[in-house]
């Protein structure tokens, strides 16, 4: 008989701490500081913070995406929340049209409750193996309301917190027992180079601390008898043309500073998008000689759990968010 694992959020919402810490979040819109920005704006009034989002969630899809690392996308996909505005801005982002491009973002202000009735369809319908929050970081007190409404509706798979690196301790620490699977990246080794593409200071600092605090509360990553992620750390890293991200040193650090068994997501679907052609060393994919210099330096360092894109990635990944059912190319399921 097959164990059926409960998720950490159903205890936190038994022992009412879930709607504590929810009451504690949604005060922080006030004076916001749930990012390493720390813009200190009431974003129940305004919206000219950093990642220019309000108090209400901005939601550009929900939707089950067969394109994740398999343990996450399994058989019948991860339940895909796709949060619009971001804390970065990469010059390169393949996100850019929900990230930094917001015409008609109107249209995604979703309620919570809305947003909550969606994902628990998600679970139900099309059983996905988990529910996916992307680019949370801004949106953490909203990502939580919407799991603690969704509860109510019968919601009972892993949490995935997929974000960009760029997360503040003090957040990620109430987010403690909430979340099942931390999916971050670690973009960057560089700080100079972190401020010149994504806009940020800082940030391998900054990501190096959270994807600590990360690996605190969940550990390694494990799966089922099924080969899906229940709980841990799955890091991701994306390979950028002239060594501009640093890679080696990217993974260098995560098995020194974090775990020598931690999981890397190898990402080679680094693609020139958004104003990425206005930067000389972005403009083009990546080779194959950098990609293979940054696998076979990986496998030096005996980081043998986790996943490595092929090179033909980029062609697969590229989402349209102005698709009115699904914005990535992948052919997902019909319905």
């Amino acid at each position: 008989m097959k164990k059926i694992l409960t998720p950490s959020y159903l205890k936190l919402h038994k022992s009412g701490e879930l709607s504590e810490r929810l009451r504690g979040l949604e005060s922080r819109l006030e004076s916001c500081d749930l990012c390493p920005h720390v813009c200190r704006v009431n974003r129940f009034k305004m919206a000219n913070g950093k990642c220019k989002a309000g108090a209400d969630p901005i939601i550009s899809s929900i939707c089950d995406h067969h394109g994740e690392e398999p343990v996450l996308s399994g058989v019948n996909g991860s339940g895909t929340v796709f949060f619009g505005s971001c804390n970065l801005k990469c010059v390169y982002c393949q996100n850019y049209q929900i990230s930094q491009d917001m015409n008609g973002s109107e249209q995604w202000r979703i309620s919570t409750s809305e947003a909550a009735q969606k994902i628990v369809d998600l679970q139900n319908k099309r059983q996905v193996h988990n529910i996916n929050f992307v680019s949370p970081s801004h949106f953490i007190p909203q990502m939580v309301r919407i799991i603690y409404e969704a509860i109510q509706l019968g919601l009972n798979v892993p949490i995935v917190y997929n974000s960009n690196g760029y997360d503040l301790i003090d957040s990620l620490k109430l987010l403690d027992g909430i979340i099942d699977i931390y999916l971050p990246d670690f973009k960057y080794a560089d700080d100079e180079t972190a401020y010149s593409y994504s806009g940020i200071k800082n940030y391998p600092e900054i990501a190096l601390a959270a994807i600590k605090e990360m690996y605190h509360q969940v550990g390694n990553l494990k799966v089922n008898r099924d080969g899906i992620a229940t709980r841990g750390l799955l890091v991701r890293h994306l390979i950028l043309p002239n060594d501009l991200a640093e890679s080696k040193e990217v993974l260098t650090l995560l098995a020194d500073e974090v775990s020598p068994d931690i999981s890397i997501s190898l990402m080679a679907q680094y693609h020139p998008s958004h104003k990425a052609m206005n930067y000389p060393l972005l403009s083009r994919p990546v080779s194959y000689n950098e990609y293979n210099r940054v696998l076979e330096y990986m496998g030096k360092l005996h980081l043998k759990k986790g996943f490595a894109q092929q090179l033909d990635a980029p062609e697969y990944y590229l989402p349209d968010f102005h698709k009115e059912k699904h914005p990535f190319e992948l052919k997902e399921k019909s319905d």
